[in-house]
């Protein structure tokens, strides 16, 4: 036995021995076996190794086995590859490393039905290729890729034979350039020669247009595409169209000049065939945790009509816009932002590269705004610039400057002490605010630099302080009770006065400067309270019924205040009385004294419905009214007329689709026969609470059918920025969504008014939405119903195909001033191929 051991012994040393001297004597540490594990070389250069040999560790493993070749040198492995060497990674199907000549062969495998799977993927320095075979020196950094995919940027290069260099310079044999992200493109350049040097350019030889596989007679006799991380510039290709009123046109040809990541500059223009032109100048700036905004400047001529005929007509309009958000993160105590839109009244009327919403819009509003607090203080300030533009009636406000400054409340009698509270103390807070206006309005035609002086005496100015106080406590526990105490005064640098001129016979209105001032108060007291009931049933469907009323009782006062009122005489002797404020920008002061007994009742109903899969289960919530209010009130000092207007206000959400809003005025007096209120009530004349003078319903509903993909709560992709994508996100109105079959939106409004004895009515009725006709083409469309004239009111049609690489819309606006159609046809970015999506075009978003 113990012969036989040592015998055994003996023969594993010499084989060890071996094995020794082999390794040593093929400048190697492997041997020839089979193994499925990870492995890794590092081959240390001596006298004996060649000088090009890898000198960091080369990483590899396989699913399914790793024989070494000593002899040769050679590693083989096969099933799901993966080699790393430095910054170089390698996965395919089947790898052969040569560690002599540091060459590595990477080559997929066909299946029984001649496929091929496993094709290799090579990333380095950032870089992915897809090939059929890749052969490359690792050490040199040399490379022969056959049947390669590549990108840069959102550009995809693909090419038969392609020959890489050390520093990275790619010359390509048989080569297509596109943007297209298949494997097998829609279109792209097909170029015999190509070469790309990286963060530079991509230049091509003689190339050819290819779309669908179908050349076309579009050939270039070089090509030149930017291929840099930095912002790039080229020139934007115009939209043509035809519109009955101006006829053929190009919309929005020009230039985009890529400035910075931090800036853009882009420079359009529109032309018709019958001499109208337009141009713009838009801008992007953003400066990443501090600010971002944009600029657009248009200028436009449109003319109408045939030159020297009466019918001719020429109007010039202008508009600008600048938004600018301050980054929170920038200054967290301090925040300025603004959303200007200013120009010519008639500039969407008249301009046809606009969208529907602002043709629609009746005005268009401004607001420059800077905003300060202070940490661990209860100040705050803003300082605001304000502007509204009336499209219809060419009235236009500026507010500059509105300064608000206002002191958070304040609870100076709170205390921190344990023990019984006092609601009535601990809840007691005061605050105050100021505000400050300038303002004046105008027609719009007055707004010019030689009207200046004469619009800054128009201006009217005013102060306001106002100190709230108020408290809160609990009264025989579910009574919740709330005075309060308002006080506010009032200034001016400027007052009113009237006088009777009795040589001309006329009233005679001055304004005098001197600063002025009034004040005022009133006291309120609110109590409120919460009423349940509950509504059993035995059916089998519904459980119960549940209605909560919030009922409440207040009183305010507010006194008498004549401060302000003055009298002037006319030629009879008649006396009149007028307040020195009444032009003011804050108005005149209560005359009256009032005491108000003030009634309120809120409702809501909801329905509990029983789980019918399941008895243990959760029952089912539903609203079925949200919100059933009553309010009015009762002037207890009036000698007459003490009931005020019964408000009526209702909401609900039908099966989370349909929305209803209603509210509803009633008077609970008469009418005489001159249409006057009487001091009788409406309900002793026909038996109603009062009459209706005035009412609006608004129903509106919107479906959508369930997407076509896997991810339906947020769009992803691993294309673009993040900024682009959280553009998408937010702004979906602006995009068509292949993945959503059908989407459809309807309104309905209809508003009664009879404050005497006319009654109108008037409805209005919007509805837009998209349908899909086949997977890859989607109609949009807009309108609305004119009841009065029974007619369809501003319509467009979109039609829009999904070319995957490209995107086309046919945009048509059948009838109106606006008629005309637009046809695009243009490349999509990489992240709207990869989200199935289309921008939809500017002059139709609705």
């Amino acid at each position: 036995m113990q012969a036989t051991k040592f015998h055994t012994n003996k023969k594993l040393t010499a084989l060890l021995l071996l094995l020794t001297i082999a390794l040593f004597s093929t400048s190697s540490f492997l041997v020839a076996q089979e193994t499925t594990t990870d492995s890794t070389t590092h081959l240390v250069p001596d006298s004996s190794i060649s000088k090009d040999a890898v000198s960091s560790k080369l990483h590899y493993k396989s699913t399914d086995s790793i024989r070494f070749d000593m002899k040769n040198k050679m590693v083989y492995l096969f099933g799901n590859v993966e080699v790393y060497y430095d910054d170089i990674e390698l996965k395919a199907e089947e790898v052969e490393i040569n560690l002599d000549s540091n060459i590595v062969i990477a080559r997929g495998k066909q299946d029984s039905l001649g496929k091929f799977y496993g094709e290799p993927v090579m990333k380095e320095a950032g870089k992915v290729f897809n090939a059929h075979e890749i052969k490359y020196n690792i050490k040199s950094k040399k490379g022969i890729i056959t049947e390669v995919m590549t990108h840069e940027g959102e550009s995809y290069i693909h090419g038969r034979k392609v020959y890489k260099t050390p520093d990275n310079v790619m010359y390509i044999r048989h080569g297509k350039y596109t943007t297209c992200n298949e494997k097998h493109p829609h279109y792209y350049f097909s170029a015999s020669k190509l070469k790309i040097i990286p963060k530079d350019k991509i230049v091509t030889g003689p190339a050819n247009l290819v779309i669908e596989d179908v050349p076309t007679p579009i050939g270039i006799p070089f090509g030149f595409f930017p291929n840099t991380d930095k912002q790039q510039s080229g020139i934007l290709i115009p939209t043509p169209g035809e519109s009955g009123q101006y006829g053929f046109f190009l919309l929005n040809g020009g230039y985009y000049w890529g400035v910075s990541e931090k800036l853009n500059l882009q420079l359009t223009g529109d032309i018709y065939s019958k001499g109208s032109w337009a141009g713009n100048f838009i801008s992007n700036y953003k400066s990443r945790y501090r600010y971002s905004g944009n600029l657009d400047v248009r200028f436009s001529t449109f003319k109408n009509g045939i030159e020297g005929l009466s019918n001719y007509s020429e109007k010039q309009d202008f508009f600008f816009r600048w938004n600018h958000a301050q980054d929170p993160k920038a200054r967290p105590t301090s925040n300025f932002s603004a959303n200007v839109n200013i120009g010519t009244s008639q500039n969407f009327t008249n301009n046809f590269n606009s969208s529907g919403q602002d043709f629609l819009s009746a005005s268009f509003n401004s607001t420059v705004s800077y905003k300060k607090s202070w940490d661990g203080k209860p100040f705050n300030l803003a300082l605001n610039g304000f502007h509204s533009q009336n499209v219809q009636t060419k009235s236009v406000t500026v507010r500059l400057p509105d300064v608000a400054f206002n002191v958070s409340r304040l609870q100076p009698l709170k205390t921190n002490k344990p023990g019984k509270r006092n609601d009535l103390l601990d809840n007691f807070g005061v605050s105050y605010s100021m505000n400050m206006k300038n303002e004046v309005t105008a027609g719009d035609s007055l707004f010019t630099f030689n009207n200046m002086d004469a619009l800054s005496k128009q201006f009217r100015t005013g102060m306001r302080h106002s100190i709230p106080i108020s408290t809160s406590m609990k009264m025989f526990k579910h009574f919740t009770v709330n005075p309060a105490a308002n006080f506010s005064e009032t200034w001016y640098i400027e007052s009113l006065e009237k006088r009777w001129d009795n040589n001309t016979n006329e009233l005679v209105v001055d304004t005098v400067n001197g600063f002025v001032r009034t004040g005022a108060y009133d006291l309120n007291v609110n109590v409120t309270t919460k009423l349940y009931g509950m509504y059993q049933y035995k059916s089998k469907v519904i459980k119960a019924i549940r209605h909560v009323a919030t009922p409440s009782v207040g009183f305010s006062y507010i006194p008498e205040n004549t401060q302000g009122i003055e009298t002037y005489r006319d030629s009879l002797n008649n006396e009149f009385e007028y307040s020195i404020f009444q032009n003011g920008i804050y108005g005149n002061n209560n005359r009256q004294e009032a005491g108000n007994i003030n009634l309120g009742l809120l409702n809501n109903f909801e329905m509990k419905v029983r789980n019918r899969k399941d008895s243990l289960g959760e029952d089912k919530k539903i609203k079925l009214l949200e919100n059933l209010g009553f309010r009015s009130s009762y002037n207890m000092i009036a000698d007459s007329l003490n009931w005020s207007n019964i408000n009526i206000d209702a909401r609900t959400n039908i099966f989370r689709v349909i929305t209803l809003n209603y509210n509803a005025q009633l008077d609970p007096y008469q009418l005489d026969s001159m249409g006057r209120k009487i001091n009788l009530f409406e309900y002793n004349r026909s038996g109603k609470v009062g009459r209706l003078i005035s009412s609006n319903l608004a129903i509106g509903f919107s479906l959508r059918s369930k997407t076509n993909t896997a991810n339906k709560e947020e769009k992803t992709s691993s294309y673009g920025t993040e900024e682009e994508l959280a553009y998408i996100r937010s702004n979906p109105q602006a995009y068509i969504d292949f993945n959503v079959p059908w989407t459809i939106n309807v309104n309905y409004n209809i508003r009664y008014s009879k404050p005497q004895f006319e009654a109108t009515t008037v409805q209005t009725l919007n509805f837009s939405g998209d349908f899909s006709l086949t997977q890859k083409w989607k109609v949009g469309f807009t309108s609305g119903y004119d009841f009065e004239t029974k007619e369809l009111t501003y319509t467009t049609v979109d039609i829009y195909r999904d070319l995957h690489c490209w995107e086309m819309s046919f945009n048509w606006i059948p009838f109106g001033v606006r008629q005309s159609y637009l046809f695009t046809i243009k490349i999509k970015s990489a992240i709207l191929q990869d989200l199935k999506m289309t921008r939809r075009s500017v002059p139709n978003i609705f």
